[in-house]
């Protein structure tokens, strides 16, 4: 008897269908990050990866352009099973104007969308909080500094606008998630103010009114994170809090936990307190 035939009957004395199961599975789309394609380097600024990004965007044979990225992105979902979506980081703007991550607008983004529905997928979405001028200090939309808080509420909102516009354009929900990497290496005096400044810049991100059927904003926390292993300012508790109080998913990335912690453990926790749920999986050490 195959393994599966045995899983089959171990699951059928509990009353689990597994052939319900994963035809429910079938219909689910898995979104692949672009930055799998080229080490998160993007198109819009060449800068030097910063704020917690463990990586280099330094191997050979990464796509250097966009066309490149999409060309390999089409090998990889032929060969990966099941339906998909991708997911875009907003420093993969397909654009030569001079523009900067508080002035993107969704036509940056027209090439993506074209090529979407040429391919019949969905897109999802991430404002860039990183690698940047702006996040030298550390810290985002929790900076005690308003002109860097300000700047990077600016592109958390003109993001939110860009997911409104993949999901309206290709029919399908796109899912905008918040990352922030926003924390202190030593342990802070002051734990609770740059809270409080993270939580009125989400109130402000989320202000404006969208067609939600278009869109779905999600808020993602870290329990630590290079160069913040003492605090992360939007850690598990407070994005849960954040999600539960306004509506809004939450989500639980594999690699951002403590090696004991596994997140398919957290997921009965989430949904009993909220309606939808992202995960990233990814690995987690």
């Amino acid at each position: 008897m195959s393994s599966y035939a045995n899983a089959k009957e171990l699951y059928k004395k509990i009353g689990v269908d597994t052939e319900k199961a994963l035809e429910r599975l079938e219909k689910i789309k898995i979104s692949l990050h672009c930055w799998q394609g080229d080490d998160v380097s993007g198109f819009l600024n060449n800068m030097d990866l910063t704020g917690g990004i463990q990586v280099t965007g330094n191997y050979p044979g990464k796509a250097r352009t966009v066309a490149e990225l999409k060309s390999d992105i089409e090998k990889a979902m032929s060969l990966i099973p099941g339906k998909q979506k991708l997911n875009l980081h907003a420093i993969y703007a397909d654009t030569e104007e001079k523009i900067d991550l508080d002035t993107l607008e969704p036509k940056h983004f027209s090439s993506w969308v074209a090529w979407a529905k040429e391919k019949g997928i969905g897109l999802d979405f991430n404002p860039s909080c990183f690698s940047h001028p702006m996040a030298d200090t550390g810290f985002t939309v929790s900076s005690a500094d308003d002109e860097i808080r300000s700047f990077w509420i600016k592109h958390c909102i003109a993001s939110r606008k860009i997911g409104e516009y993949f999901g309206k354009e290709l029919g399908e929900k796109c899912v905008t998630n918040y990352w922030f990497p926003d924390g202190y290496k030593d342990i802070p005096v002051d734990r609770e103010a740059p809270r409080r400044r993270m939580a009125d810049s989400l109130d402000q991100i989320f202000a404006g009114e969208i067609d939600e059927k278009n869109n779905l904003n999600a808020v993602e926390s870290k329990v630590f994170g290079i160069g913040t292993e003492s605090y992360v300012v939007g850690s598990n508790e407070f994005c849960m809090g954040y999600a539960v109080k306004n509506n809004k998913a939450v989500c639980l990335d594999a690699g951002h936990f403590h090696p004991t912690e596994v997140i398919s453990d957290k997921i009965s926790s989430v949904l009993m307190f909220t309606d939808e749920l992202l995960l990233h999986v990814s690995r987690p050490v």
